[in-house]
C-alpha cells in the first residue's frame, strides 16, 4: 500500500504536538485560535482522541491508507477528507507517559453558537463512533475519483458524499492536518490524563 496523501508535507503547515507543550501552546494561542495557520496534529507513537457534540461538512470521502506518526512510523487507518467542516463542542487529548507520570494535553474549542471550524480537514482514524447522515452518499468509487481534492490510490475502495453530518462524534486518530483550523473560544490545559471519552 502507498502512502496516503496524507504523508504528503504540505508548505506551511505546522507541527504542533510533536513539539514541547509550551512552544505548541504558544503556537495555538497565537494563531490557530484566530484561525491565522495551517495546522497538522501528529503524535510520535501516541493516538489521540477528538470528540465533538456534532460534526457538520461538506465535501467528503474515506478510503483505506497509511497515517505516518511524527517519528516515521506508518499506521494503518482510514482516512477521510472533508472540505469544509464544523465542530460544536470541539475536545481533543493526548496522554503520554512521562517521567512524572501520565501527561495530558487537553484542547477544547467552539460552542454551540460560534463552533470550531476547519478547511480541506484530513483525518487518519482508527476508530469512529457516532449517528452519521450522508447526502448524495457514493459507495464504492475508485479511491483516485472521489470529490474531494486529496484522493486515495487508484482502484482502492472509497466511498464520498456531498455532505456529512456525525452527532456524538467519538474518534481515536493517528493524525489530523487543515488547511485553517479556526478554534474558537480555545482553551489548553495540561492535565493528570484526562481524555475527552
Amino acid at each position: 500500500m502507498k502512502l496516503s496523501n496524507l504523508t504528503k508535507s504540505r508548505k506551511g503547515r505546522v507541527a504542533l504536538a510533536a513539539i514541547p507543550v509550551a512552544v505548541a501552546s504558544t503556537l495555538l494561542l497565537g494563531g490557530v485560535a484566530q484561525g491565522a495557520v495551517p495546522v497538522s496534529f501528529a503524535i510520535a507513537g501516541t493516538p489521540f482522541k477528538i470528540a465533538a457534540d456534532r460534526l457538520d461538512g461538506t465535501g467528503f470521502s474515506q478510503y483505506a491508507g497509511v497515517a505516518v506518526d511524527a517519528d516515521g512510523t506508518p499506521h494503518p487507518a482510514a482516512i477521510a477528507n472533508i472540505k469544509d467542516a464544523k465542530l460544536y463542542n470541539l475536545c481533543q487529548t493526548v496522554v503520554q507517559d512521562t517521567k512524572l507520570g501520565k501527561v495530558g494535553l487537553k484542547i477544547t474549542a467552539g460552542n454551540q453558537d460560534k463552533p470550531a471550524s476547519a478547511t480541506d480537514l484530513q483525518i487518519g482514524m482508527t476508530d469512529l463512533s457516532g449517528t452519521a447522515t450522508f447526502t448524495n452518499i457514493r459507495i464504492g468509487v475508485d479511491a483516485s475519483k472521489v470529490n474531494t481534492h486529496d484522493k486515495g490510490d487508484k482502484g482502492d475502495f472509497a466511498m464520498d458524499s456531498d455532505a456529512i453530518d456525525i452527532d456524538g462524534l467519538q474518534q481515536v486518530s493517528w493524525s489530523t492536518q487543515a488547511a485553517v483550523f479556526k478554534l474558537t473560544n480555545l482553551h489548553l490545559q495540561l492535565t493528570n490524563g484526562e481524555e475527552c471519552f
